[in-house]
């Protein structure tokens, strides 16, 4: 699967997407351009995976890429249990009306 620039260099972008996703699992969703809201529906779906596999393994794997705490804690105990027998799928991206600045193309990503 190709990766989107989204304008960025490769240290910005992987920590804008980390961000993203870390906001995506703390608040359950997130209002965010169209571009990159396709980009981090892949991350979230595997941070759920992670969650549903719940080992130390997963645990460190998440918690290496999500950017606080507090979100690996909120994916193992309250996310990834709500999730446990669905194979996939756990995000939505919803497109809205563009942006009023820019009139970029905004969407809202959210856990299903």
């Amino acid at each position: 699967m190709r990766q989107r620039k989204l304008g960025r260099m490769q240290g910005h972008r992987r920590a804008l997407l980390r961000s993203l996703v870390t906001a995506v699992v703390l608040n359950g969703r997130i209002t965010t351009t169209e571009a990159k809201a396709k980009s981090i529906k892949p991350l979230v779906d595997q941070m759920v995976t992670l969650g549903k596999r719940g080992d130390l393994h997963a645990r460190r794997q998440a918690a290496s890429f999500l950017t606080k705490p507090e979100a690996v804690e909120k994916l193992f105990e309250t996310i990834a249990p709500k999730y446990e027998e669905r194979n996939g799928g756990y995000t939505r991206v919803l497109k809205l009306e563009p942006r009023r600045g820019d009139a970029a193309p905004m969407a809202l990503i959210e856990l299903v």
